[in-house]
């Protein structure tokens, strides 16, 4: 079956556009000329992916999603708002009404094309948890002695959902996507030599992936900008710890209240001038101090579109000289401690 996307957008011209872009990879486009039509559309026709113009006439864009993640029958269709406003607090509005993507107007091909189909598997990914969680209820009225089963399998299929959320909003400036992956696993080993306990050890491995989420907020001209930023461009990436925040803000699961903490306070720094929040010390949860001194040392030896990898004895000797300045010194002395599963860590690549 083609996957059916639905074009919500009041100006034909931009319908269109996306028609022609999305038509020649096979999908079925459904059209809409307005939020309240969009509502309508959705419940009937079930769409796979949603892109919704902000700007319309009858009912805008963002209350449109407010009422289709609000709805049960169709909270769980990805919704990319799509508009030609460059202001933050239209993608934090669009973002607290529950949408799971953000484009901007002209439209990028490729970039349409690219977030499409990372939101078609994620769709497709989300359609086989939920049939799996049907499944699941009907063995738990049948066979009731197959219950710590089956919600150990959920548990594990959910971790994993977390995990691919962070590695999406990763590919956007990591062709490999690798480096979320090696930023949860070495944030586990430095935990657990700090002498945190198991619970938090685990949580921290699946918390830690989602630091950058965020940067699914950053325009692609900043992110994958090859030179130095301008101090406006970089006020505009600092913000990608609070929208990361946001995105991540107000669950009730304890994995997610950590991975809202660590998006929040990752770039914080010891001595209080890091942002966005200026911590210093130890009002910097832990999590975030360790997720600043592992995101720091992969990220600078990792490789980019704007950059080359940096070598590793290099970021080491920088690690040491940013020691009770940038970074955390208790967490710096047992990074070095650990340095060689951490470096194993980095060869093996995940």
């Amino acid at each position: 079956m083609k996957p059916k996307i639905l074009v919500v957008d009041d100006q034909k011209a931009n319908r269109e556009l996306v028609k022609t872009a999305l038509g020649e990879l096979g999908y079925e486009i459904v059209e809409a000329e307005n939020g309240q039509e969009a509502v309508e559309i959705a419940k009937k026709e079930k769409p796979d992916i949603i892109l919704m113009d902000i700007a319309m006439p009858v009912m805008n864009g963002i209350e449109a999603c407010r009422k289709l993640k609000s709805d049960l029958e169709t909270f769980d269709i990805p919704i990319v708002m799509v508009t030609a406003l460059g202001d933050l607090q239209y993608k934090l509005e669009g973002f607290k009404a529950g949408a799971d993507e953000f484009i901007t107007k002209p439209y990028d091909k490729g970039e349409l094309v690219l977030r499409v189909r990372n939101l078609l598997k994620l769709k497709k990914y989300s359609d086989l948890l939920k049939d799996y969680n049907e499944i699941l209820e009907r063995e738990v009225e049948e066979r009731t002695k197959e219950l710590r089963k089956a919600y150990k399998r959920l548990d594990l299929a959910y971790l994993e959902l977390i995990q691919r959320l962070g590695r999406a909003a990763e590919y956007r400036d990591d062709e490999t996507g690798e480096h979320t992956r090696r930023v949860g696993r070495m944030c586990e080993i430095l935990t657990r030599a700090l002498g945190l306990d198991d619970k938090t050890c685990r949580h921290i491995r699946y918390a830690t992936p989602m630091h950058d989420i965020g940067k699914i907020g950053i325009p692609d001209r900043i992110l994958l900008k090859p030179g130095k930023l301008t101090p406006e461009e970089f006020e505009v990436m600092k913000r990608h710890t609070l929208i990361g925040a946001d995105i991540l803000g107000g669950s009730d699961y304890p994995i997610m209240e950590m991975a809202e903490r660590v998006a929040l306070t990752h770039h914080e720094r010891w001595d209080g001038k890091g942002y966005p929040l200026g911590l210093k010390e130890e009002e910097i949860p832990i999590e975030g101090r360790i997720c600043s001194v592992v995101d720091f040392f992969d990220a600078c030896t990792s490789g980019r579109v704007y950059r080359p990898a940096m070598d590793v004895d290099v970021v080491l000797d920088m690690l040491k000289k940013e020691r009770g300045k940038a970074f955390d010194p208790r967490v710096v002395d047992v990074f070095f401690s650990v340095v060689d599963e951490i470096l194993k860590v980095k060869r093996e690549g995940k």
